[in-house]
């Protein structure tokens, strides 16, 4: 890509309207500490319809959402060791945090208050080229296509953090809402011996026969009880009334875990369903470590993803059809 070519990027103005097409004419410099990538896919996930729609609060400029990038390493800024020229590598949500924080020097920097994050605060992956904080670029394995790899960094890493946050005596899990992320974490939890109950919309018989085939013991509505207690239950959908029914669904000591990073008021309830030691925690971004966890483990156990293509121009029929439940699996834009 010569310096003075254009390239396309699709840009949020303010919430509430759609993304617009938009031609750059200058190439981005990576800074010291930063990699320049030409973007290969990039995922769509529900946290960029909580941008588009104001549930998130819009950065008061122009702003290319994405954040689950994968690319080349096109251009690497000063101080950058460990990248190469052509390395495909992924930008998951967590795009720079301070480094010197209790938070960031306890390795919990997805708590730093300072935090910035990838298609939001920093401009993402719904383009040809984006800049990225090298120390939040991962390598990513081999054995995935561009479009597979890209549901990793997000729906993959936020799944993962949850998951892990459930503990590993929670040998039968939940899954409330079988979207990306949870048809991912589904089949690790399954590859490591857990028992796995998928709970979709009520008549989303096309995502509880994915769920089955992906060895889930049991599927249904999220309106159902479970045929066993559960000993956690994981809600990847952003809807507060699912917390007391997966409260109800949870053993005595069982973990209700809340990955999202918005979610609809959670609705009162009798305080003997959270009695007997049940917990509700919730999930904030990543660390690195869960990067390097989860991808080891991608690179070992091989996951089926459902990924559904849409050329990048098409980012606004994406975000829709992600809107109305519209597949299964995962949306990814190609370039």
């Amino acid at each position: 890509m010569s310096t003075d070519e254009r390239w396309c990027a699709m840009e949020l103005a303010a919430p509430g309207r759609p993304l617009q097409q938009v031609w750059r004419e200058r190439l981005p410099q990576p800074a010291a500490g930063q990699v320049r990538l030409r973007v290969a896919a990039c995922g769509v996930c529900r946290t960029d319809l909580h941008l588009v729609d104001g549930d998130l609060a819009h950065p008061c400029h122009p702003v290319v959402p994405g954040h689950e990038i994968v690319g080349r390493v096109d251009a690497i800024g000063e101080g950058v060791l460990d990248l190469t020229i052509g390395d495909r590598v992924g930008v998951p949500w967590l795009g720079w945090t301070c480094g010197a924080c209790s938070h960031c020097r306890a390795g919990r920097e997805n708590l730093c208050d300072r935090a910035r994050f990838t298609g939001w605060q920093i401009d993402g992956g719904y383009a040809q080229l984006a800049v990225a904080d090298a120390r939040y670029v991962f390598k990513l394995p081999d054995r995935y296509a561009d479009e597979e790899a890209a549901p990793l960094l997000c729906a993959g890493l936020i799944g993962y953090r949850a998951y892990a946050m459930a503990g590993p005596d929670a040998q039968r899990i939940g899954l409330y809402g079988f979207g990306a992320a949870a048809h991912l974490i589904a089949q690790v939890a399954v590859a490591q011996g857990r028992e796995v109950h998928a709970f979709t919309r009520t008549g989303d018989h096309t995502a509880q026969a994915l769920a089955r085939s992906l060895g889930a013991a049991w599927a249904g509505s999220s309106d159902d009880a479970p045929p066993a207690e559960l000993d956690a239950a994981l809600l990847f959908a952003p809807v507060g009334a699912l917390v007391p029914k997966a409260l109800r669904a949870v053993r005595k000591g069982g973990t209700v875990v809340c990955a999202g990073i918005h979610m609809s008021d959670i609705p009162s309830f009798p305080y003997a369903w959270l009695w007997g030691e049940r917990r509700i925690v919730s999930v904030a971004n990543l660390t690195r470590q869960d990067g390097l966890d989860f991808l080891r483990i991608a690179a070992e156990v091989p996951l089926q993803v459902h990924a559904h293509r849409y050329p990048l121009a098409c980012a606004n029929e994406a975000l829709e059809d992600l809107r109305h439940g519209r597949f299964g699996g995962a949306a990814v834009l190609v370039t």
